[in-house]
């Protein structure tokens, strides 16, 4: 069943390539959705696809890219929007 995450990550995020390695992964695990700066310094991420696919998605938000220094990851489930593809806001 498909479900809708949405995924904001704190940290030292922006910068280090993050929302870039977050569009190849979704786009090689099949999730659609897009991945945004925020002006507090924060990365935003909707994902949509199947609920083991999104927490592959959460689980390497953890960690994130060479660079990265994740401090917090929240996820909060939202309504489908039926994104056709990944792509970077």
């Amino acid at each position: 069943m498909k479900k809708h995450f949405a995924i904001k990550i704190t940290g030292k995020v922006q910068g280090v390539f993050f929302r870039h390695e977050a569009k190849q992964l979704c786009e090689s695990i099949g999730v659609t959705g897009f991945v945004r700066n925020e002006p507090d310094g924060s990365v935003y991420i909707e994902a949509e696809g199947p609920e083991d696919t999104l927490r592959a998605l959460v689980s390497w938000c953890y960690d994130g890219t060479e660079g990265a220094q994740v401090e917090h990851v929240e996820v909060r489930e939202g309504d489908i929007q039926n994104f056709k593809n990944f792509f970077i806001n």
